[in-house]
């Protein structure tokens, strides 16, 4: 797999950080896991997390529903549940192209 092809570790961001901003390598991983924190706690108290040229990031509820077993055919309960839905800003879309 190229490096085009693999997937960004958090690896690969700690690195890009370290050499972006010239600090060592540990103090960009303590750096990562502070945002990555900040954001996962906004997150978990319902807040939505907006990051100018990057996009958003909210809550999005499902209510509880009926489906089926696809072998069975049964119908089944399927719990509420809730994720996360990102929505990407102009500039990150223009950079997809």
């Amino acid at each position: 797999m190229s490096d085009q092809t693999r997937p960004l570790s958090r690896q690969d961001l700690i690195d890009s950080v370290a050499t972006a901003t010239n600090m060592p390598k540990t103090q960009a991983d303590a750096a990562l896991k502070a945002v990555l924190g900040a954001l996962g706690d906004a997150l978990g108290e319902g807040r939505e997390v907006r990051l100018a040229g990057f996009g958003s990031f909210a809550i999005s509820a499902r209510a509880a529903r009926k489906g089926r077993n696809p072998a069975t055919g049964e119908e089944v309960d399927i719990a509420a549940s809730k994720s996360v839905k990102f929505k990407p800003a102009k500039d990150l879309k223009a950079r997809l192209g």
